[in-house]
Order: structure tokens, then sequence, then C-alpha cells
């Protein structure tokens, strides 16, 4: 059996990352951070993160004309995501993410999205065959469109919180929020879309809906976590992964969560999205539940 194949249609930012011992409160400095620049964007993220796992992954994107769409777009390049469809804007800067880290591992996040606000319906391919991933960190009129060209699985982030139609929401086979998230659009609303529908609750774990139903619930492993950032793109990626890889739904969700929680154990979103090694291992020494294993995969 071949590897499912992902398109992800989304953001590419360059990550500007602070670390402090404590986030600052509203007018307040904070001195002694340690700077860092890692690729990022949640497009990106969710990208290389079903790309390590084990998916034929390729990114539909913009970035700009410039020296941090090459840092951006590194890790992704390396790890071998088809970028034949995310092009460089001439007039547009490639888009930025300033984000201070506590040594707790919480996050403050400012996004400057550059490129990924010039992403255009008419930059879209004539069809996606494949499985689809969406975020909210490009145009929703983008997003949309690309829904609508996809002929297999959608995948929707609705990340960041922002209005959308209901035609969207109604064609997507799973949708994954966060609590604040799901607060935005209202439980009644989720519910009613039809597909599945993912919630993620921090260090809770993440429960799994279908027509309002509850049918899976899942806790993360305990881990030392340094760096959530890139944490709720693990989840994304791992989850879509698993369910296109047939995966019974209480194991694709716990699956999704240790993705989650490897990530928070490394520094930056996309240098510590897992491998599947990386998770399964994660799973079995934390005594969770026995790593699925696809037709073809040892």
């Amino acid at each position: 059996m071949s590897a499912p194949r992902i398109t992800v249609a989304g953001s590419v930012n360059l990550d500007l990352v602070a670390r402090c011992e404590i986030l600052p409160g509203p007018g307040e400095t904070v001195l002694g951070g340690v700077f860092d620049r890692h690729p990022g964007g949640k497009g990106a993220n969710q990208a290389l993160a079903a790309r390590r796992l084990g998916a034929d992954v390729s990114l539909l994107a913009r970035v700009g004309a410039d020296n941090e769409a090459e840092l951006a777009l590194a890790l992704l390049r390396r790890d071998g995501v088809d970028l034949s469809g995310c092009a460089a804007t001439q007039d547009t800067p490639t888009g930025v993410a300033l984000i201070a880290v506590s040594e707790a591992g919480e996050n403050q996040i400012v996004v400057a999205p550059g490129a990924n606000g010039a992403f255009a319906p008419e930059h879209l391919p004539e069809v996606i065959e494949d499985a689809l991933i969406g975020q909210l960190e490009i145009p929703v009129a983008t997003l949309a469109a690309a829904v609508d060209l996809c002929t297999g699985f959608v995948a929707l982030n609705l990340a960041p919180a922002l209005p959308v139609p209901d035609a969207l929401l109604a064609r997507a086979d799973l949708l994954i929020v966060n609590e604040s998230e799901a607060a935005f659009y209202g439980e009644t609303r989720l519910r009613a879309a039809g597909g599945l529908l993912a919630v993620t609750l921090g260090a809770k774990g993440a429960e799994l809906y279908r027509d309002g139903e509850l049918i899976a619930k899942a806790v993360p492993p305990t881990v030392h976590a340094i760096d959530t950032t890139g944490a709720g793109d693990a989840f994304v990626g791992a989850l879509t992964l698993a369910l296109l890889e047939g995966q019974p739904t209480e194991e694709a969700l716990a699956f999704a969560c240790a993705a989650g929680a490897a990530c928070a154990t490394g520094p930056g979103a996309q240098p510590a999205l897992p491998s599947r090694a990386q998770v399964e291992a994660l799973m079995v020494s934390t005594g969770g539940l026995t790593p699925h294993h696809p037709p073809g995969r040892v």
C-alpha cells in the first residue's frame, strides 16, 4: 500500500523566536532573552508534520522573493515536501511570526502575514486530487476555492479563529479546533457541519465527535514540554494521516496526541516536528496504545 498523498494549502512564515524566563505582560519589557530563527507557518508546519510521519506531501503557498523565503522553506525542501506549488511574489515579503516562549513552554505569537495574504484563488491548480489540509492563515476565499477543487478527503484546522461560511464547514470531512476556537465558532455550528470534529484540550488531550456524539478520547503521553509552538500543527498532520491510513478513531486520536506531545519536547515548530519512529517510541515508552503500522510499513 502506497503512502497517503496530502496537499496542504496554507501559510509559510519565518519564525523569529525569543526564549525568556517568563512572558511579558502588557507594556512590560523582559530582558535576558535568547533569539533564534526557525521555519514556520501553520501550512508549512502541517505539511512537514505529515511528511515526517509518512505521507507524500505537496504544499500550495506563497512566499516573498527574499532571503527569508529560503530559510522558511529549508526544512520542507530537505525532507522532500513537493514545493512546485509554492511560488514567490515579487512585491510582498515572506510572512513572519514574532514568537516569545517562556521556560514553561508557553508562547505568545504575532504574525505579519506578508505573501500569505497575497495567495489568491487563481494561484491554485485546476484540481486537487489528493487529500487536502487547510488552515486560516491564508485568505478565506483561497481556502474555500481549494476546498471546492478537492476531490478527496478535506481536513480543516480552523485556526486562527475567523468568520467562515457554513458551506466551508459542511464540505470538511474533519474539522480541528482548540478550546478557544471551539468557543468562537460555537458547539452547535461545529457539530452541525456533518463531518468529524476534533477538539484539542492542551495537556488534557483531545476529543473526537461525529454528529455531536463523542466517539473517542485520548490523553497525550506525559513529557517535559519546552516549547508548544508547533504541537497543534503536529496534531493536525498526524490525525489527518492516521485517518487516511484507516486507523480506528481512538488509535488515530492517540497517535495525534502523541505527535503533539513529542513536538513540544523540542525548541521551535518545524525543527521539533517528530518522525513516525519518534512518535511510536513515545507511545510505547509511556504505555500508550500499540502503534498502528499501515500495510507495507514496518
